[in-house]
């Protein structure tokens, strides 16, 4: 049984072999079928990868709260129109987020930020950098994990303590042969100890630009009320801010042709707020703005963005997207195995005294049947493993070419294989049981 199996397999390769042509031509429905869907779900899962990185950066279940700080001169004529008396608000600030906390429920955390652009100097280098005055709930929200050193504790958090914790970057730039814990850095015009060393953060340049998100290793994180005391705290109104609101009176006749932009009068910069439920994200934003507007009397300063909702959006438009793209790799992959049927059932009409000989001198049937049957997944497989080469070939000319990220999967390729080889098996039997059911006279007379 398994000699005549061997021969069977073999008359089929033989007859592949000397009409190379034919069955390369024949398998390159499968070769492209079996390459376009490697290459779409290398495509879909390096997106889908793209969005998971995207998720953990913004944290789960938190709604984003940020002031609107520039507002031009047009607007605020319209306003002035449509109100004789300028609305006051007191922007957003530390207040506001005690009121969150108190008074809305299902809210598990809140974590203010005041961010200040700034510079970095140690060892005669100088860098920009932003320092970001957070309490250390800020990095349980965002998953920040210290490499070296410790958190910020209570103490140095009520005193506004001159510390500091550092992004990766800034210690491979400042610190590359020696320990910063303990060090002093000179940030602004203060001068700050480090006392910890966040983990590298690795964000792609897409992650930066379709977040808004800093590059977080650059970054300078110090308590924040060191940030209030030791740096700029907004909500207060100092002799220098009155003095400057002078000089602007008198110089608003020569600026009247200039748009306006208003100074930043909030407290705070980002707040960050982390829901129990994700079901509850609406609702709880629908809370925090109506409560925001009452604070603001009525003053529409702010804004309100849900990003793990809008993330999950697009991760739904991007599963339709993938289907769609799986559907028209699966329907080339068809055609492929219609194309390998109906180059079989045309050999089945040139080989009918090949066959017919074959039945003569003493195969069965179901040697004819086995000998066809070979010959349609053998093209089906060498179709197969050609196509994985090129699937993988063209997933990385497209990460390296266009720039987007792909990442190619084992079950990908063992999925099209597997179809692959399914497809030549079941488009193959039509042609075997055609060209076993020839007579064997009638087929050695044929011409």
């Amino acid at each position: 049984m398994n000699e005549r199996l061997l021969s069977n397999f073999t008359i089929a390769l033989e007859a592949l072999i000397s009409n190379r042509t034919r069955s390369l031509l024949t398998a390159l429905g499968i070769i492209f079928g079996v390459a376009a869907v490697i290459a779409m779900l290398a495509i879909g899962n390096g997106t889908q990868q793209e969005l998971n990185e995207q998720m953990r950066l913004v944290g789960v279940n938190n709604i984003v709260v940020e002031p609107v700080i520039e507002q031009t001169e047009e607007e605020v004529s319209n306003d002035a129109s449509s109100n004789s008396k300028e609305k006051y608000s007191p922007g957003l600030r530390l207040a506001d987020v005690d009121a969150i906390t108190e008074v809305i429920p299902n809210v598990s955390k809140v974590s203010p930020e005041i961010i200040l652009d700034t510079y970095i100097i140690s060892n005669g280098i100088r860098r920009s950098a932003k320092i970001v005055g957070v309490d250390p709930i800020y990095f349980e929200i965002f998953n920040f994990n210290l490499s070296e050193g410790k958190m910020f504790n209570q103490t140095q958090m009520k005193n506004g303590a001159p510390v500091c914790i550092i992004g990766k970057s800034i210690k491979n730039r400042f610190f590359p042969t020696e320990n910063p814990i303990g060090k002093k850095l000179k940030v602004g015009p203060r001068w700050l100890e480090v006392i910890g060393v966040l983990e590298e953060r690795l964000i792609s340049e897409q992650s930066l630009s379709n977040l808004g998100i800093r590059d977080y290793n650059m970054d300078v994180y110090t308590p924040l009320h060191t940030i209030l005391i030791r740096y700029e705290n907004r909500d207060l109104v100092t002799e220098g801010m009155i003095q400057q609101a002078f000089v602007e009176g008198d110089d608003d006749e020569s600026s009247s042709s200039q748009s306006t932009v208003k100074k930043n009068y909030h407290q705070i910069d980002r707040l960050v707020v982390q829901v129990e439920d994700t079901e509850m994200l609406n609702p709880v934003a629908e809370i925090i703005s109506r409560l925001l507007a009452r604070k603001h009397f009525e003053v529409i300063d702010y804004q309100i963005e849900i990003p793990e909702l809008l993330l999950k959006q697009q991760q739904r438009s991007n599963e339709l997207f993938n289907y769609v793209l799986g559907a028209i790799a699966g329907i080339s992959l068809l055609v492929g195995g219609i194309g390998i049927m109906n180059i079989m059932l045309a050999s089945v009409l040139e080989r009918i005294k090949e066959i017919g000989l074959r039945l003569a001198l003493g195969a069965q049937k179901k040697d004819i049947v086995q000998q066809f049957m070979f010959e349609s997944v053998l093209i089906s497989v060498s179709g197969g493993i050609l196509g994985i080469i090129l699937g993988i070939s063209l997933a990385y000319m497209v990460s390296q070419l266009a720039g987007i990220k792909t990442v190619i999967s084992l079950a990908s390729i063992v999925i099209s294989f597997g179809v692959a080889a399914a497809v030549g098996l079941i488009f193959g039997i039509t042609p075997a049981r055609r060209a076993a059911s020839q007579n064997p006279i009638n087929s050695l007379r044929y011409e």
